[in-house]
């Protein structure tokens, strides 16, 4: 895919300012990826700049659940359940390799946050809201069921528990392989590219003015609907417009905290009370755990949100109150990731008490703003988007475009004849992975991670064996650096190691065993100079750094984790 190669962002860049786009959307996380698909498939001429990497904020540092928000049931919000609830199947279905159902246990204990008779009944309507399938719907378990299920569980007041389905997701790459699909539909998308300013004519914004932040040059990229699609950065856009006014953002900030499995050996995905009646997750996921998260004020910077010792304390007491046998210390977390959510400000609300839902504004000058939302909801919240505009290109220029058609689309990698199918794709993909010198385990994780795209993949192994073998690096690693260079727009050794790959946050040793030869791999493919070298190497020690070190100091506005 090299109109999506790192490669060619210059040429990209220069080739966008010669056109006149229907659409231009600023952000790459989950949301402007998926606007950017839904008006590319509908056959709008669309452009994206992204200011960081693709899913570098608030879409690569979630609880990575497609999940349909069980809570928000308890503040009400039927209406926000019932549509995210729907959606989760349909993320499913779309890209079933990169994400996967979870069975999820709520424990129930006496005076927790959920009793019996509510949880059967929330469960029931979460069942029907959702539209959840048969074979998806909620169980209720007796004390020694939950148990079965979850032996490490706290046994002093335990009366039963719930059992229902969220799906597991990885985040980033979700964002990538939506990515990827648009510009399989003819999307031109560049990332770090910061939009610095905007065009105007007659008071009507008509373009924007980006700089590449890597090279430092500046364009002028022209289209008649311009999208503010950047999750936390939106009132700075907003401001730029002189449009920001009436509602805004309120950041909150969210933690996770990863171990090993021989220290957390947790069997089962677990939704459970917190000391001060908040609720966070426990998930098993490739030989780890992880749990998150927590939920504060923030006013730091955006763009590098940190754990504290303050926000790494509060899980592991979260983690001593519900599984209480467990003596997990500070010194057995692995890794952690600390994320910022953009939610609509609502005054006098705690954090986790703020409505979750997504809203659209359109200022004078015509820029349409998306805000709020969920990860869930990302394919729902561009359908409207793009509507709006089809609308308004209608209206203005008489121009008929079709309904959405994201629906039923398999993202890139997704095309693996659907969910019930991906079994034997998977099998047969292993099988033929293993004949050209795999491992079984190395085969299994290239088809988990790349689905469909996987035999892109066996051929640059094959490809690129003399050349792995030469830098004493598994064939298997380097054809994943150079698939995220050539057909993923990866830059540097960070977008490789945390969003291509995640393995800084799941398998952090793997990227300490392979960070030097990935940045020798990646230097050599793109041509740095030694400082360039350099920096990209201190900026992934920075990142293994604050994975397993906190911040001393917080800059999180109010200390508060509860709801």
């Amino acid at each position: 895919m090299m109109n999506f190669s790192s490669l060619n962002r210059e040429q990209m860049l220069n080739n966008m300012t010669k056109e006149t786009y229907d659409v231009f959307v600023i952000g790459g996380g989950i949301t402007g990826a998926g606007i950017a698909l839904d008006a590319a498939t509908r056959g709008m001429k669309v452009a994206l700049c992204e200011m960081q990497d693709f899913a570098a904020g608030t879409s690569s540092r979630s609880t990575k659940l497609v999940h349909g928000g069980l809570r928000y049931l308890k503040q009400l919000e039927v209406k926000l359940v019932a549509e995210v609830g729907r959606e989760r199947a349909i993320v499913y279905e779309n890209g079933p390799h990169v994400t996967t159902p979870e069975w999820m246990l709520l424990p129930i204990h006496k005076g927790g946050t959920f009793g019996k008779f509510s949880t059967s009944i929330g469960l029931l309507v979460y069942d029907y809201l959702a539209a959840v399938k048969r074979s998806e719907r909620r169980k209720m378990l007796n004390a020694e069921e939950t148990l079965q299920k979850e032996p490490l569980l706290k046994k002093e007041g335990l009366k039963g528990g719930g059992y229902y389905v969220e799906y597991r997701t990885d985040d980033a790459r979700l964002t990538i392989e939506v990515m990827k699909e648009a510009v399989t539909f003819g999307a031109d998308a560049v990332n770090y590219a910061k939009v610095t300013d905007f065009i105007y004519e007659n008071e009507k914004v008509v373009g924007v003015k980006v700089e590449d932040t890597i090279t430092k040059k500046l364009y002028d990229i022209y289209a008649k609907k311009i999208i503010n699609a950047t999750g936390p950065w939106v009132d700075t856009l907003r401001e730029k417009d002189h449009s920001k006014k009436g509602k805004q953002l309120q950041l909150t900030k969210g933690i996770h905290l990863v171990f090993d499995q021989s220290t957390f050996p947790l069997k089962q995905a677990i939704y459970f009370d917190t000391p001060d009646g908040r609720m966070v997750f426990a998930i098993p996921r490739d030989g780890k755990t992880y749990v998150g998260t927590t939920d504060t004020f923030y006013t730091g910077d955006t763009a590098n949100p940190k754990m504290t010792f303050e926000d790494r304390e509060y899980l592991l007491k979260a983690i001593h109150f519900m599984f209480p046998d467990l003596k997990i210390t500070e010194d057995d977390v692995e890794s952690s990731w600390a994320g910022v959510r953009p939610l609509i400000y609502e005054e006098g609300k705690d954090p986790s008490e703020i409505s979750r839902k997504d809203e659209i504004w359109t200022s004078e000058s015509g820029l349409i703003t998306i805000a709020g939302g969920k990860l869930t909801g990302y394919r729902k919240m561009a359908e409207v988007v793009v509507d709006l505009v089809a609308k308004q290109l209608k209206e203005e220029e008489g121009r008929e475009f079709s309904d959405c058609k994201t629906k039923h689309l398999p993202i890139s990698g997704g095309h693996v004849g659907g969910s019930e199918n991906l079994p034997h794709f998977m099998e047969e993909k292993i099988k033929e992975g293993m004949k050209i010198g795999l491992t079984e385990e190395e085969a299994q994780l290239l088809v988990k991670r790349y689905g469909s795209n996987v035999s892109e993949l066996f051929k640059l192994v094959q490809s690129l064996k003399d050349e792995a073998a030469k830098r004493n690096v598994p064939a298997s690693v380097l054809a994943q650096v150079e698939y995220s260079v050539v057909s993923e727009m990866a830059v540097s050794p960070v977008d490789f190691f945390v969003r291509r790959t995640s393995s800084l946050f799941f398998h952090i040793n793997w990227t300490k065993t392979w960070k030097k030869a990935v940045c020798q791999y990646m230097a050599d493919r793109l041509g740095w100079c030694e400082e360039q070298k350099l920096y990209y190497e201190s900026e992934l020690e920075q990142q293994i750094h604050d994975a397993v070190v906190p911040s001393d100091k917080s800059v999180d506005h109010a200390k508060n984790h509860s709801s």
